[in-house]
């Protein structure tokens, strides 16, 4: 007798948290496994912000507050916005959950009814599918190809568009992809979405600061203000200040939105933890410098990546324009066999042959709905990147 709920035998767990607990299991058992699978800074959390939080908590500011987050940290996201992207919204017009993944599961439980479609281009980050599915929704993936730059195009979009269509993601700095998209590719999507007024937009923007070759980073909302009053931007301070273990995410977006939002996570988990609330306050409004330095070294980390990739012979890398993975085409190996005589016919067999027999840890371009490609994470030394490449070309010398 199964006491699980049949809603979740559509959902698959996190393809990225399984190739990471993949390598854990063969490190128990004794193998040298780099683990280049899970997305997170390995960078401290700044001094300043962990300061704040100690003070919160010697302070008192240890109780529940409001569920949509404190007076203080809307105030400081809002200042944010305003600031760094230039959008007018009030601390009235925020919401903050735990974590950017929380917010977006909330805003799809409050919006999606069966059969409600979600426009998700390809490759996406693992959870926007399932998610959707698991809240009854349907997953519309629209393939973004590299000759793209892995971006969604308003031909590609009008396409996809049904009059069931609920919502459109976009991410970006994409995930796994790197992409960036311009002020006038924005617009050009908004100027679609201007003729389907049931679509509502959730711009994932949680990977803004990590640009690359002095790109800006335009927010949707600022390329598109008249679809302000159906656009969720969703961010976070996991990324940008390495807090990702403080699961702090947060919103601006229109009000009745935000309400059935807020409503969920009072009934849910009440709010988020007090005290990472007034750390996140002390990031957004404390000194940045430490956020332009962890951008220089994911850059040169994104360099050494594409550099060492180039020089192997049977994968291709387009360089990242932000984030901080590698999201390498390995089509060439797909039909050829290892060492073992085992046949490489997908990109999950490839990052399979690539854990076990190369030692490195990554997730398989199926995982984010664009095949073949595997993801590598680049949040990680100079040192251990150099030995992943090495290791990865090893393992695709054998392939014959």
């Amino acid at each position: 007798m199964s006491y699980v709920a049949s809603r979740l035998s559509v959902v698959k767990p996190s393809a990225s948290m399984a190739a990471s607990q993949a390598a854990k299991a063969l490190r128990a058992k004794g193998v040298d496994v780099i683990d280049l699978g899970l997305g997170e800074p390995d960078f401290p959390t700044p001094d300043h912000i962990i300061d704040a939080a100690h003070f919160a908590a010697k302070a008192g500011q240890t109780l529940y507050t409001a569920a949509a987050g404190t007076s203080e940290v809307r105030e400081a996201i809002a200042g944010k916005f305003r600031r760094e992207n230039g959008l007018d919204y009030t601390a009235d017009d925020i919401v903050v959950a735990n974590g950017a993944k929380q917010i977006i599961f909330n805003a799809l439980m409050a919006t999606l009814e069966t059969g409600d479609e979600a426009i998700l281009p390809a490759p996406y980050f693992v959870s926007y599918p399932e998610m959707v599915k698991l809240l009854g929704g349907t997953p519309v993936v629209v393939e973004c190809p590299e000759t793209t730059g892995f971006r969604l195009t308003p031909a590609l979009l009008e396409k996809a568009i049904t009059p069931r269509t609920k919502w459109l993601f976009l991410n970006m700095p994409g995930n796994p992809s790197g992409a960036v998209y311009s002020q006038s590719d924005l617009k050009a999507l908004g100027a679609v979405l201007t003729e389907h007024p049931q679509v509502l937009i959730l711009s994932d923007e949680i990977y803004e600061h990590i640009l690359f070759d002095g790109r800006e980073f335009v927010s949707f909302g600022k390329a598109c203000p008249n679809l302000k009053d159906r656009t969720l931007i969703v961010n976070g301070v996991s990324k940008s200040y390495a807090m990702t273990g403080w699961r702090v995410g947060y919103a601006a977006g229109p009000a009745p939105l935000l309400k059935a939002m807020s409503t969920i996570q009072s009934q849910s988990c009440t709010s988020v933890c007090s005290i990472a609330q007034a750390a996140t306050v002390a990031a957004l409004n404390g000194p940045q410098h430490e956020v332009a330095g962890f951008r220089q070294a994911f850059e040169r980390r994104r360099d050494l990546v594409v550099d060492g990739i180039r020089k192997i012979n049977g994968l291709t890398l387009s360089p990242p324009d932000g984030a901080f993975y590698a999201y390498i085409g390995c089509a060439s190996l797909i039909g050829r066999k290892t060492p073992k005589g085992v046949v490489l016919e997908d990109d999950a067999a490839v990052s399979n042959y690539l854990l076990n027999d190369g030692r490195v840890a990554s997730v398989p371009g199926v995982a984010y709905g664009l095949s073949p490609y595997f993801r590598i994470s680049t949040a990680t030394s100079k040192e251990v990147l150099t030995e992943a490449i090495s290791r990865i070309n090893a393992a695709v010398a054998q392939v014959e």
